[in-house]
């Protein structure tokens, strides 16, 4: 992969959110106050929303490697489309917490008792709800429920709702949430970076991954990034993954905006159009085998031209002799002319011509099968390679759900 390539210890635009490559950009600097703001709070709802890739669920992520776990227990439900009972179930269940066999009021009851003897050990509990646009109301008035429970005048269960745009409407807007609505003791929504924020991101990933400065990157390439993501970190991710990769498969040192706009391109599905500028490097590549260098076609003629003067050089002693001794065995005599000398050359020069202009159409031919032949391996491995890329994101993604889950159960 790419990584390789440009020496690189990890792949620094993976999808899957990693509080490794955390980037505080100006609204997740906010995002991140009202965070700690609620914490210190202990109680309530702190809602945080963003368009799909703003960074969620990577700013809470950031957070939990801060926060004293000895202090604090959190729990995380990343599938959010269940009912009331469904919800209470899937809490009691991150918590670790043995349903089997109990009714909604039996888990209840040992949700608080969970509750109590956590606080008792001096931790306060956290509930992280991702995609809370998929809630029900009924899941929200439960989450609002276990948000009652108490010891003393403390509350013993905090909740951070991570969502859409859509959530956030529907908090503002729904009759039936009035009673959440009014528990909610912070909110933030997350825009997407500036335009003078996307090389400082891009950087900052690179730099976490090994980066030296190999590839070099335009300031024309970071414009180009901005206009075709609007500065919403996971496209910029996909974005920069298949313009690294490309970057390798055409094995260049400097990325511009010429190989973004090709690559913007090639994810469209329409040709991809790059001509890659001559660079040297000694690292291993992805990238077709560069045919040996060719002699310039004039070169060649050249050599054909000076070989064929060679086979076609007669000497006219011995043509005269052969004809002669023709005519004395009377089988050719009124058919084979003496030539002269002048004739001579004027044939041979008319043969030579016609076999040069020959020779370099089929040169031509030649080159031209040749250059087609790597120009379509090129184009099917750099296909092949962004299927590669796009399967793998896509597994990784799932291998993420997955280890989330299990935790969470």
């Amino acid at each position: 992969m790419y990584d390789q390539f440009y020496g690189l210890n990890s792949r620094p635009f993976q999808l899957t959110p990693d509080p490794q490559f955390y980037f505080e950009s100006g609204t997740h600097r906010k995002a991140l106050s009202y965070l700690g703001y609620g914490l210190a709070q202990g109680e309530g709802f702190i809602v945080i929303t963003g368009e799909v890739g703003a960074g969620k669920s990577t700013l809470v992520g950031h957070l939990m490697q801060t926060i004293d776990k000895a202090r604090l227990t959190a729990a995380q439900i990343v599938t959010s489309q269940l009912s009331g009972i469904d919800m209470v179930q899937m809490t009691a269940e991150s918590y670790g917490i043995d349903t089997r066999g109990l009714d909604k009021a039996a888990t209840l009851k040992a949700i608080e008792n969970f509750l109590h003897a956590e606080a008792r050990a001096g931790r306060r509990c956290l509930l992280i709800v991702d995609e809370a646009q998929n809630l029900s109301i009924d899941a929200l008035e439960e989450l609002r429920m276990l948000s009652n429970f108490q010891l003393g005048s403390s509350a013993l269960l905090q909740i951070f709702l991570l969502g859409q745009p859509e959530f956030r409407d529907l908090l503002q807007s729904s009759v039936e949430l009035e009673q959440l609505r009014q528990r909610v003791i912070a909110t933030h929504h997350l825009d997407p970076m500036e335009a003078d924020e996307v090389e400082p991101y891009i950087v900052h990933r690179l730099t976490r991954a090994g980066w030296n400065g190999r590839p070099q990157i335009s300031g024309d390439a970071f414009a180009a990034l901005y206009t075709h993501t609007e500065g919403v970190p996971r496209k910029l991710n996909t974005l920069m993954n298949r313009v690294l990769l490309m970057g390798a498969v055409e094995q260049v040192d400097a990325i511009d905006a010429d190989l973004v706009t090709a690559v913007i391109a090639d994810m469209a599905g329409k040709p991809f159009e790059y001509e890659a500028p001559m660079s040297a490097h000694g690292n291993v590549s992805l990238a077709v085998p560069v045919v040996a260098e060719r002699e310039p076609v004039e070169a060649v003629m050249a050599n054909e031209n000076e070989i064929l003067d060679q086979e076609l050089v007669i000497d006219e002693q011995s043509v005269v002799e052969v004809e002669s001794e023709e005519y004395l065995l009377g089988e050719v005599a009124t058919k084979t002319p003496v030539f002269e000398p002048a004739t001579l050359a004027a044939v041979v020069n008319e043969k030579v011509e016609m076999s040069n202009s020959h020779n370099l159409d089929a040169l031509a031919n030649k080159i031209s099968a040749l250059e087609k032949h790597v120009s379509d391996q090129d184009e099917a491995l750099r296909r092949l390679l962004a299927m590669m890329i796009d399967w793998m994101d896509k597994e990784s993604d799932v291998k993420a759900l997955y280890s989330q889950s299990s935790r969470a159960a």
